[in-house]
């Protein structure tokens, strides 16, 4: 039974899946080496909840106890209470090695242990495990915003077994989300089918096609995608993006994953879609 998380990473995708475990009733180590990040990351999951006490969607005694149920720490030590681990940090997975490296000798053996990555290898990521960790490992790709977004990705490693799909299926479904289950292949299911997607209305906009407006507005209009594609990739972030698109191009080595050079000089510059206010489009601050 998945009672106390630890989740490592307090930042756009920590704070959202941190939210919504204790939102289901479980309580959560929101955990970053920087006490001060952790705590911003708890200060925005307040917010979210303030913001849906205000629009009537929740009450101020269930906020308080939701919050309640998470902790900002900065002791990687906490994950030996845990029952489930799940790693949010920034996607290189060096990083994400050395973090998993660390949690694995502190967590307890019953512990389940999941990466949000959104395009790195499990079993790459699992080589930083010992073996007998192996089967208890997976992919738990959660998309943003996390408590709005209803999909979890489970990606399963060559080692992952049943005994932990079955527990992250359960759990996924008691935090209100539907899985989709892939195979550990480049991408995963929907990076696979979206990278080359962006890329493609990356390349119309850099041969001169149409304008980003009329490019999103095509897919918006003609392809009835709720969101146009320039627009996608400033929201989930140009340099996660092109990020994505490079483990895609390294690992697989098709033409249709390079980063196409509109993307590479935007990230180059500091534009990175709508965090830093500019990317393919403006967003003027408030």
């Amino acid at each position: 039974m998945i009672r106390h998380c630890f989740v490592a990473g307090a930042g756009l995708m920590g704070h959202g899946i941190a939210q919504i475990l204790a939102t289901a009733g479980r309580t959560v180590d929101l955990y970053e080496p920087d006490l001060a990040r952790a705590e911003a990351g708890r200060a925005r999951i307040a917010g979210n909840l303030d913001r849906a006490v205000a629009k009537g969607r929740l009450d101020a005694t269930a906020r308080q106890e939701i919050l309640d149920r998470i902790a900002a720490t900065d002791r990687i030590t906490a994950a030996a209470e845990a029952d489930l681990v799940v790693e949010a940090i920034f996607e290189d997975e060096d990083a994400k090695r050395a973090l998993w490296a660390s949690i694995d000798g502190l967590a307890p053996g019953r512990a389940i242990f999941a990466t949000n990555t959104s395009s790195i290898s499990i079993d790459r990521l699992a080589e930083a495990l010992a073996p007998a960790r192996r089967p208890s490992f997976c992919g738990m790709h959660f998309f943003s915003p996390v408590p709005v977004m209803p999909l979890v990705e489970l990606i399963r490693g060559t080692a992952t077994d049943d005994a932990t799909t079955d527990a992250v299926c359960a759990l996924a479904a008691d935090l209100g989300k539907r899985v989709i289950v892939s195979a550990d292949r480049p991408g995963f299911i929907v990076n696979r089918i979206l990278m080359p997607l962006l890329a493609e209305a990356m390349r119309a906009l850099e041969e001169g096609i149409g304008t980003a407006e009329d490019i999103d507005t095509g897919a918006r209009v003609g392809l009835n995608h709720p969101m146009g594609p320039l627009a996608l990739a400033d929201f989930i972030g140009l340099d996660v993006v092109l990020g994505i698109m490079r483990v895609l191009h390294a690992d697989l080595g098709e033409e249709r994953f390079r980063p196409p050079r509109v993307l590479e000089d935007l990230v180059a510059s500091g534009k990175l879609g709508q965090k830093s206010g500019t990317g393919f489009f403006s967003y003027p601050r408030a």
